[in-house]
């Protein structure tokens, strides 16, 4: 593995809402309008403004992503992305690789440097984080080992568990 590449992500546990960096990616519903867990929180933090631009999106379907303004946020942008609600069939996969793929293509059109994301369809959705873990590790080395424009990206986990389940698979890594 690139340890080059791997120097760019960096895992934390903390609230996603006051990370410092370009763009925060918010694990949302179809609809894009808010809901519970990181989407009601981001939503929250950023203020009104948000879901009005929000509401002028139109959704965004499973796998996509879709940017807006960060508001009251201390990052810049919010990339919206929809992860699946796990169904342990293989579509699964393909889409949560989409989210992170598709999030991390918006990050490059749009001149971002950092970027953090949350643990996409860990929570409601229930994806198993192990696997969801593994996809979004390797899907960011994948695209920063292509895409050298992006600086860092920030795994931002919620729970301590999740901490420790990235933090041990990037140690497997290196």
């Amino acid at each position: 593995m690139d340890k080059e590449i791997l120097d760019k992500i960096e895992i934390a546990q903390g609230d996603i809402t006051r990370c410092e960096v370009d763009a925060i990616v918010n694990a949302a519903n179809t609809s894009l309008l808010g809901g519970g867990g990181v989407d009601g929180a981001i939503h929250r933090a950023a203020g009104p403004e948000l879901l009005a631009e929000c509401r002028t999106l139109g959704g965004c379907p499973t796998g996509e992503a879709r940017i807006t303004g960060g508001y009251n946020l201390p990052a810049r942008y919010v990339i919206h992305t929809v992860g699946p609600v796990y169904s342990a069939k293989p579509k699964d996969k393909t889409l949560l690789t989409s989210c992170y793929r598709n999030s991390l293509q918006l990050a490059i059109d749009n001149g971002i440097a950092s970027i953090a994301f949350p643990a996409i369809s860990c929570g409601v959705y229930g994806y198993p984080i192990e696997a969801a873990c593994k996809i979004a590790v390797d899907t960011t080395v994948a695209f920063l080992s292509a895409n050298p424009a992006i600086e860092k990206v920030f795994f931002m986990l919620f729970s301590e568990k999740n901490y420790r389940i990235y933090g041990r698979y990037l140690q497997s890594l290196r």
